[in-house]
């Protein structure tokens, strides 16, 4: 089982908690509570990888890490 990271933000406007996994296009989706934010990832990320085949999930990029930019 591959591990895939996720950035969540929330919503100024309708509160909702947004998660995409930038390295998987198409995955993103809501949540009104942090729980269902993680079950909709699960389940949009699962469906973004079926449609893929093989060679393309094998090329998706490494998470290396975050760093903080000040500008």
């Amino acid at each position: 089982m591959r591990r895939f990271i996720a950035y969540i933000e929330k919503d100024p406007e309708t509160g909702f908690y947004v998660g995409v996994v930038p390295s998987v296009p198409g995955a993103h989706t809501q949540g009104e509570t942090l729980e269902e934010l993680m079950e909709n990832l699960k389940e949009v990320l699962s469906l973004c990888l079926e449609e893929m085949g093989e060679e393309e999930r094998e090329s998706l990029p490494e998470f290396i890490g975050t760093i903080e930019v000040v500008a």
